[in-house]
């Protein structure tokens, strides 16, 4: 890797390692990163990435432009393109000139029709019980990207998966910790309302949440809002 990519890498990997242990919003922080990529990666004008999950569909995660966000939305009507080929069945996808690519029919017509875009370069990011995701860079111009974009952008993809992770776990354990006192502060209205101690009102949210088969945090959130129903109208 030549010595401009190597500072680029470590500027990555420092953005990368300061997320850890810091409040940041999932998108924004991924807007940031993809916005770093478009400055980096040759060729590249703009940048998204792409969430395919069974069942539902395809969404746009983060993009610096509508042009990505766009293309996802083409993607989600039809079913196919590069960054879904990308997401489930490859770990790079290389669109060279899309006026000349033959798969995907239906995705090449509408993104000719309603996009400038001619060159996209697609990476897994992963695979997570039936959810996957890409990374991609495009450009207007066809044959843009070269081997050192489709080396950096897979460096990219590497830190852009580890930061994902990273705030993903930090957005599960915000809400780890939300649910722990929401069903905390329904515990104390049980043990209020019919003078119980804290486990046995525990054990009775447990069991209305298993005989009406309702997530325990549901149980807690009606709870709380019936006991407050001005802030449940305030919303």
């Amino acid at each position: 890797m030549q010595e401009g990519s190597a500072a680029v890498v470590a500027q990555l990997a420092e953005m990368v390692s300061g997320i850890d242990g810091q409040e940041i919003d999932t998108a924004a922080g991924l807007s940031e990163l993809i916005g770093n990529g478009v400055m980096h990666v040759a060729g590249a004008q703009y940048a998204g990435i792409t969430l395919a999950e069974r069942g539902k569909g395809v969404t746009n995660v983060a993009a610096t432009h509508r042009y990505p966000m766009l293309l996802d939305a083409i993607q989600n009507r039809y079913g196919e393109g590069p960054c879904v080929e990308a997401a489930w069945r490859h770990h790079v996808m290389h669109v060279e000139d899309l006026t000349e690519e033959q798969r995907w029919p239906r995705y090449r017509r509408h993104a000719l029709e309603e996009t400038p875009i001619r060159s996209i370069l697609s990476f897994e990011l992963f695979v997570d019980r039936g959810s996957v995701a890409a990374l991609n860079f495009y450009a207007e111009s066809p044959h843009t990207f070269h081997d050192d974009a489709v080396e950096l952008g897979a460096v990219y993809a590497t830190h852009i998966a580890l930061a994902w992770s990273i705030m993903r776990r930090q957005d599960q354990f915000r809400s780890a910790l939300a649910s722990r006192d929401m069903i905390g502060q329904a515990k104390g209205i049980v043990m209020e309302r019919f003078n119980l101690d804290a486990v046995e009102a525990f054990e009775l949210l447990t069991r209305l949440s298993q005989q009406s088969n309702t997530r325990l945090i549901d149980i807690a959130k009606s709870l709380i809002d019936s006991e407050h129903p001005l802030k449940r109208r305030c919303r």
